[in-house]
């Protein structure tokens, strides 16, 4: 049997495709992990200028030394009733609602009210950032400097936007109003008949119930045993001059 002769042509011609089909395959993957980090970034950027475009306006003014005291309860719970009894009778504070503020900031027409506007209609908490921007604002605006601060801190996560852009020690304290869901919901549904608020209806309100129950009531915990902040609780299923009676001496 005559041994195999192998020709050195062939051989170098079989390697060298090999080395070539190898620096080709290697290229185009490099081309496309380049292509990729490119639209990588891309979308990052245009995701930052969105922010950017969308986030409240900040007012760089300082803001004085001032008291806050905190207004808590669930929906319909009188908070801001019992907030603009205090402002009337008590001329020095200034009632400031987180609510209130995030409607506003929904009917400038901006990608960011638009986000507020679908997250109050679910019944969701917004963006802690964005609620504290929008409360420090106001502040800064105000003649006064004595805040009842109404509908926050909703959750943990939005008193530690708070002790990052204020710290806590201008807290006196906290009002928390008590009412028994039932109450609250028959006064929601009677207030949504005239207020024309897209999150008085049924459905709304239960879920708003819910994530109350869920989100705010654990920042209790924080506030009192983290935070070291008293709360007084307020039963609030009672006429509403004697709910202002206790809430008065407080102050």
């Amino acid at each position: 049997m005559k041994p195999l002769r192998i020709c050195p042509f062939t051989v170098g011609l079989f390697v060298g495709t090999t080395v070539l089909i190898a620096l080709l395959e290697k290229q185009e993957s490099e081309a496309r992990k380049s292509k990729k980090s490119k639209d990588q970034q891309g979308k990052d950027a245009s995701a930052a200028d969105q922010q950017t475009r969308s986030a409240p306006t900040s007012d760089a003014s300082p803001l004085p030394n001032c008291d806050v005291v905190f207004i808590l309860g669930g929906p319909g719970a009188g908070k801001g009733t019992q907030c603009q009894m205090l402002t009337e009778r008590k001329t020095d504070w200034v009632h400031l609602s987180a609510g209130d503020l995030l409607r506003a900031e929904r009917k400038t027409g901006s990608d960011i009210g638009e986000l507020i506007n679908s997250k109050i209609a679910a019944g969701e908490l917004v963006p802690s950032s964005i609620t504290v921007q929008l409360l420090r604002n106001a502040m800064v605006k105000a003649t006064k400097t004595k805040f009842l601060i109404d509908g926050f801190p909703r959750s943990v996560e939005n008193m530690t936007a708070w002790q990052d852009c204020f710290g806590s020690g201008n807290v006196r304290f906290v009002l928390h109003f008590e009412c028994p869901e039932e109450v609250l919901v028959g006064r929601l549904l009677e207030r949504g008949q005239t207020s024309g608020r897209n999150d008085d209806t049924i459905d709304v309100i239960r879920k708003r119930f819910r994530t109350f129950q869920k989100e705010t009531l654990p920042v209790l915990e924080d506030l009192e045993t983290k935070h070291k902040i008293q709360i007084h609780r307020i039963a609030s299923d009672r006429p509403i001059e004697k709910v202002y009676e206790t809430v008065s001496a407080l102050f």
